[in-house]
């Protein structure tokens, strides 16, 4: 019974890490920043979607 919990546990996270990196992959395409700067304006901001375009900005004005 434990390793079903523990199964459908590493599934769900597993289901989390593919939309983060969806979530990676969309800001990175659409605001021409690199995938590792996108990663990091998303953990940075989490959902603030409004402060992450303006970060993202703000990153591609210091280029």
């Amino acid at each position: 019974m434990a390793n079903e919990k523990t199964e459908k546990k590493s599934k769900r996270s597993g289901l989390l890490e593919r939309g983060q990196e969806l979530e990676v992959q969309h800001l990175a395409e659409t605001t021409d920043l690199s995938p590792k700067q996108a990663k990091t304006l998303l953990r940075r901001h989490g959902n603030d979607w409004t402060k992450i375009k303006e970060e993202a900005e703000n990153y591609k004005a210091e280029s």
